[in-house]
């Protein structure tokens, strides 16, 4: 598999017949439009975009992919991890994955995944979970996902917690 081919993680289906995000999913009651047909299809693509997105980072990362797994953010995304701080832009989350990667972190496994639409316009949402990889476990407290032009998501901010 080539590196710095991000979005071609994008095009990995999850082997379940439903990504487990989607099951998880609610959309707040005022955000329904007049035609419930129009927002169930655009709150499917959004879950969808947003499980794909999910699980490319996860692809690109346990592949030892940085580049790959910054591709899953915005440009302008900004990444806070606890206790390491703040990182701003793709390169600097880049950099981050990088390091953490190079010292043999892999192997991330999601737990307790929940997305939450936030918008009234069906074109974010907000995902947590608990998460564990080979060397270390912690908490995603909050993943911004963003409806990208081209129906894809990428994470515009992303909080998580390293706890162990």
């Amino acid at each position: 598999m080539q590196t710095n081919q991000g979005r071609d993680y994008k095009m990995k289906k999850a082997t379940c017949s439903m990504p487990a995000a989607i099951l998880a999913t609610s959309v707040p009651a005022q955000s329904l439009t007049a035609d419930p047909a129009t927002s169930a299809a655009r709150e499917t693509a959004l879950s969808i975009a947003v499980a794909e997105g999910s699980l490319a980072w996860r692809n690109a990362f346990n592949a030892g992919d940085a580049a790959g797994a910054a591709e899953m953010y915005e440009e302008n995304a900004i990444m806070v991890v606890k206790p390491f701080g703040t990182f701003e832009g793709r390169e600097a989350i880049q950099a981050f994955w990088t390091s953490i990667i190079s010292k043999g972190f892999n192997d991330v496994v999601y737990i307790n995944t929940t997305t939450h639409v936030i918008d009234q316009t069906l074109t974010a949402a907000s995902v947590s979970a608990d998460w564990k990889m080979n060397n270390a476990k912690g908490i995603i407290l909050d993943e911004l996902w963003v409806l990208q032009p081209d129906g894809t998501a990428l994470i515009r901010e992303g909080h998580f917690e390293i706890t162990q």
